[in-house]
C-alpha cells in the first residue's frame, strides 16, 4: 500500500471512529434517558398524574424505544470493533513500512568510523521488527479474510 494511500486509509478511519464515538455517546445519553423517564411513569400513576392505560401505553412506547437504541448500540459497536480492528492492523502495516524504509536508509549509508557495531545492531533490530510485525501483519489480514469468507458463507 502506498504511503499516500496508507496514510489517507488511516484518515478516513480515524475519522470514522470519531462519528461512531459519538453517535455511541448520543446513544448512551438516549439510552439513559429512557430508563428514567420509565422509572418516573409508575410514579406519575401513583400520585394521580397520569391514568394507568396513558402510563402503560407511554411505558411500552419507552421500552420500544430503548430497546431500538440498545440494539443501535449493539451494532454500533460491532462496527467500531471492526473498524478499530482494521486501523491498527493499517498502524502496523504503516510502522513496518516505516521501519523498512528506515532499514533501506541506514544500509545505503556507510558505517561512520567506530559506529559499525551500533549500526550493525541497529540494522538487526530493524530487521527482527520487520519479520515479527509482518506476520503480525499477515495474521491480521489473514483472519479478516477468514472472518469476510464465513460471513459470506
Amino acid at each position: 500500500m502506498a504511503a499516500s494511500q496508507l496514510e489517507k486509509s488511516l484518515a478516513v478511519l480515524r475519522m470514522g471512529l470519531a462519528e461512531i464515538e459519538h453517535k455511541e455517546q448520543q446513544l448512551d445519553a438516549q439510552i439513559s434517558q429512557f430508563r428514567a423517564q420509565l422509572l418516573r411513569v409508575p410514579r406519575q400513576v401513583i400520585y394521580g398524574a397520569a391514568g394507568l392505560e396513558a402510563a402503560l401505553a407511554a411505558m411500552g412506547e419507552i421500552e420500544e424505544r430503548l430497546a431500538d437504541a440498545e440494539a443501535v448500540r449493539r451494532r454500533l459497536r460491532l462496527i467500531k470493533n471492526a473498524a478499530s480492528q482494521e486501523l491498527e492492523s493499517l498502524l502496523v502495516l504503516k510502522r513496518v513500512d516505516e521501519a523498512r524504509a528506515n532499514l533501506a536508509a541506514m544500509q545505503r549509508q556507510p558505517a561512520a568510523d567506530g559506529n559499525t557495531d551500533a549500526q550493525a545492531a541497529e540494522i538487526r533490530r530493524l530487521e527482527e521488527y520487520i519479520n515479527a510485525n509482518s506476520k503480525l501483519a499477515e495474521q491480521i489480514i489473514t483472519a479478516r479474510y477468514q472472518e469476510r469468507l464465513e460471513q459470506s458463507g
